[in-house]
């Protein structure tokens, strides 16, 4: 998901969605993220020239990531995928989240964790330990890894909180692609997945599946083409109106909850409780896997104690 805080910051996805050429290119993709670019020209009737520059436009503005991979013979191939699955735009006067503290939080980096099988680890080299054995959870490689997954349980991580003195948090924003588990892959498979920040649930949100009907589009050429291959990029907000996930509210609970400052020690928690209604599981990619090259990317925006 892109989130755009004002129209001015939209302006260059603004620009670039307002041509033709260049929603048809996207639609294009949607339908067949396998299509190659000279397929892509000769369906827009257009040089290939002018699909590059088009191409170009779309990825500056991160609605496209491109990636090459092996092609026949010598060279390589480039394959493109749209980037986004929703765009939010914020209309909303935002002026008080002036400043910000940026961080990122890899997957194996977690504080605390309970999980039950299916479930694994892997980094960009290999996987970690066995497969459905929880033990690898506590191995010393587990901090190398991009990539784990669970049918039930919770993994818990240390949100770095590095503001400036004498400061309130008055945002939480976290970044991060996610989806289901199932044995291999299913992308017809729920899963309802709990957030809780400092243990306290601020809400829930209803995975579709676990998506394996195309290959990751930066999983290492090792990784097993029947497991899990990329997940959906989502947003989770936590402000003083309450809890959001892609713009959509999922909770009352807001910063008002917790009083964070710049003192504040804070934890999220990614769960599948046993009770769930859909107990599907979890995966959670970093960076080397699936179709977002990031890990879980965190934003403390912040304004002083006596501010307005």
């Amino acid at each position: 998901m892109l989130h755009i805080h004002s129209l001015h910051e939209g302006l260059p996805v603004f620009k670039a969605l307002g041509s033709e050429v260049r929603v048809k290119i996207l639609e294009l993709l949607l339908e067949d993220d396998t299509i190659s670019l000279n397929e892509l020209a000769k369906k827009l009737n257009i040089t290939n020239g002018a699909l590059s520059s088009h191409i170009k436009k779309l990825e500056s503005c991160g609605l496209i990531s491109i990636a090459k991979e092996n092609g026949p013979g010598h060279g390589n191939l480039k394959k493109c995928k749209v980037y986004v699955d929703k765009i939010l735009i914020e209309l909303e006067n935002q002026a008080y989240l002036n400043n910000v503290y940026q961080a990122e939080i890899r997957i194996g980096h977690y504080s605390d964790h309970e999980v039950y099988p299916t479930c694994g680890l892997a980094s960009a080299k290999s996987l970690i330990g066995e497969v459905d054995d929880s033990r690898y959870f506590d191995h010393p490689d587990r901090y190398e890894a991009d990539l784990l997954w669970f049918t039930k349980g919770y993994v818990t991580y240390e949100v770095p909180n590095f503001i400036p003195p004498n400061q309130k948090i008055d945002q939480i924003s976290l970044s991060f692609e996610i989806g289901s588990e199932a044995p291999g892959s299913n992308d017809n498979w729920p899963s309802d997945i709990y957030f809780l920040l400092n243990g306290k649930n601020i809400g829930k949100w209803l995975s579709p599946g676990d998506f394996g009907s195309s290959r990751g589009l930066f999983s290492p050429d090792w990784w097993y083409p029947n497991w899990n291959q990329y997940g959906l990029l989502k947003l989770l907000v936590v402000n003083r109106r309450g809890t959001f996930i892609d713009g959509i509210k999922i909770s009352d609970v807001s910063l008002k909850d917790f009083d964070f400052g710049y003192r504040s020690r804070i934890s999220i928690t990614f769960s599948v409780p046993e009770y769930a209604e859909h107990v599907g599981g979890l995966t959670l990619f970093g960076k080397s896997f699936g179709n977002y090259r990031q890990n879980i990317n965190v934003q403390l925006y912040y304004s002083p104690v006596n501010g307005t």
